[in-house]
């Protein structure tokens, strides 16, 4: 039987990622044979965002939620959802998942249950990346605490990336550099990656727009901060791996030609500067190489045996929130906003760089 309700979604235009849309809609609330309902409550807002927008197309992270409109897209986030109905064994009506999800009242999934949680079945996400197709049931989750939902929001997502990006570095030897170098310095991506590297011994420089220095400085996790326009001075002799954060294409050609053959390798791991469509090119040096996360996860996977990244990632990610809580608002003050106007305006402040790097945003629908 049809149970229509009132419904909202936040839509994104793809070509310019600062323009939203919300739609009001009547949503149907019976589900078929194995179809859960979830109502989204509350989710993190963030950088890493904006790479998935940015990088919609070429990474497939529009499809996850399609929105029938060729221009217009869901912008996926991470956070957590209840669920509101359910013709699947083992999902039961009122539990509390984390996952992946469209900004909107409602979504629904065919799902699998298993004892921690369930996966997406939908047949157009069949090809997707697994992990995020996965949703952690938080009452079996032994990683999850009520009281670090925001940061469990804010933070996962971006740690799963760091540690698995700080862990393909050091399964690469650091592909013989002594240095790191990473671009947007003040993400929480890329000081989640040093957290994970600090018994390592290397060389860390963080780029920033000079204005940031103060905060990457403060940081404590790199061994100097330098401002973009002061690239040039560094000792360009040193074998040096430069981790893009920003996807800035005249930063990175200006790396790769100030270090020229001492360019160990060249990792985009982000789009925090650059919302256009990902562009893996640079006009000298060796040819930069997306990183992606799943594909180191499937080898761990592998070398570690069944639950070895989880307990990598879950132990190290418990270890980082208790140094957040620890620094105070120092490395990630929580700012809770509610609402999908609410949400469109954050987007558009992170598109445009407005929003402080300490700030991490939290968004409730409901």
């Amino acid at each position: 039987m049809t149970q229509l309700v009132k419904a909202s979604r936040l839509l994104t235009r793809k070509g310019e990622l600062d323009q939203s849309r919300i739609d009001s809609f009547d949503f149907d609330l019976s589900v078929a044979p194995g179809e859960i309902i979830l109502r989204p409550d509350h989710f993190a807002l963030t950088t890493n965002n904006i790479t998935y927008a940015a990088f919609g197309d070429s990474m497939r992270y529009w499809d996850f939620y399609p929105t029938g409109e060729a221009e217009w897209g869901h912008m996926p986030v991470w956070g957590f959802a209840d669920v509101v109905a359910s013709a699947v064994e083992g999902i039961e009506v009122g539990a509390h998942y984390y996952g992946y999800y469209p900004i909107a009242s409602y979504t629904r999934v065919k799902a699998e249950a298993s004892p921690r949680g369930f996966r997406a079945l939908d047949a157009h996400r069949a090809e997707l990346p697994t992990p995020y197709n996965q949703y952690a049931l938080c009452a079996a989750d032994p990683y999850y605490s009520p009281e670090h939902e925001d940061l469990q929001a804010l933070l996962k997502p971006l740690y799963l990336t760091s540690a698995m990006l700080a862990d393909f570095l050091v399964d690469n030897d650091f592909f013989g550099a002594r240095r790191l170098l990473f671009s947007s310095a003040s993400s929480k991506t890329a000081y989640c990656t040093l957290f994970c590297l600090e018994e390592y011994d290397i060389e860390c420089i963080g780029l920033t727009s000079r204005g940031n220095i103060p905060f990457v400085e403060q940081l404590g996790c790199y061994d100097s901060a330098l401002a973009y326009q002061d690239l040039e001075s560094l000792d360009a002799s040193v074998p040096t791996i430069y981790v893009d954060f920003s996807s800035d294409l005249a930063l990175r050609d200006r790396v790769h030609a100030h270090f020229a053959d001492q360019l160990a390798y060249s990792c985009v791991a982000g789009s925090a500067q650059n919302t256009e469509e990902a562009e893996y090119k640079a006009a000298s040096g060796p040819e930069p190489k997306m990183f992606f996360a799943p594909i180191q996860m499937r080898k761990r996977n592998v070398d570690w045996g069944s639950g070895g990244v989880s307990r990598y990632v879950g132990e190290g990610m418990v270890k980082f929130y208790q140094r957040v809580e620890a620094s105070g608002t120092q490395l990630v003050e929580v700012v809770r906003s509610e609402g999908f106007a609410a949400a469109a305006e954050i987007i558009s402040g992170l598109v445009h760089g407005r929003l402080p790097p300490q700030q991490g945003q939290i968004v409730r629908l409901r």
